[in-house]
């Protein structure tokens, strides 16, 4: 009998411990539950912020130029040095670069809870050259593959369609952060944002974007 005992433990316990280590994989491998315990927080700056400081920066340090034509005698008295202009000769205009456009909003939108609770604010911002979605006091839950959608659909319902724009993974549940749009993306033709999770299929939060005017005309 206790033979008999002993050969079944010898078949049960490594049955046993297969089972569970692939229930393990199913739970922490295939559906990431561990990530929903965990948080990922980001804080990135406002792009646009970041270029100005650095522009600031480098024009305060720019090193100051002297004007070769002065000239100081010994008593410390300028000197004037003469010139003579060739009248044949055309004085070129000083040239004038042009403006660039300042960075602005032009949509925005509050995100609402799908699937998962999920709040803050969805922004496209550009300067005319560069454009991001970005997002502000942002927080959601944790997931497996967390991807940002740019939609065409209604974002509010979770749908997404079959043709909305892959902004890439989600940098994380909590915080602000970025995401560059392509050059050439038509803005209007999107509608909204979703967080969606690719392995399930399923809409964590989403935002309507509205553009900035309809959005100050209305308040």
């Amino acid at each position: 009998m206790f033979a008999v005992l002993r050969r079944n433990l010898g078949i049960l316990i490594p049955t046993a411990l297969a089972a569970m280590a692939g229930l393990a994989w199913l739970a922490f491998g295939y559906f990431g539950v561990h990530t929903l315990f965990i948080d990922d927080v980001v804080d990135e700056a406002d792009p646009f912020a970041v270029t100005a400081v650095s522009l600031d920066t480098a024009a305060g340090s720019a090193p100051a130029t002297s004007d070769a034509n002065d000239t100081t005698s010994p008593e410390g008295n300028a000197t004037a040095v003469p010139t003579t202009a060739d009248p044949d000769v055309a004085v070129p205009a000083p040239s004038v670069e042009p403006e660039s456009m300042g960075p602005i909003t032009t949509f925005e939108g509050m995100f609402v809870s799908l699937d998962h609770a999920t709040r803050g604010t969805a922004l496209i911002r550009t300067d005319g050259s560069r454009t991001f979605l970005r997002f502000e006091d942002f927080e959601t839950d944790n997931g497996p593959d967390l991807n940002v959608y740019l939609v065409r659909a209604d974002a509010s319902s979770g749908e997404i369609g079959d043709d909305y724009l892959d902004l890439g993974d989600l940098s994380g549940n909590i915080g602000n952060q970025n995401y560059e749009i392509p050059p050439g993306v038509d803005l209007s033709d999107y509608r909204g944002v979703v967080i969606w999770c690719v392995r399930f299929s399923a809409p964590f939060g989403g935002a309507v974007l509205t553009p900035i005017e309809t959005a100050a005309s209305s308040s």
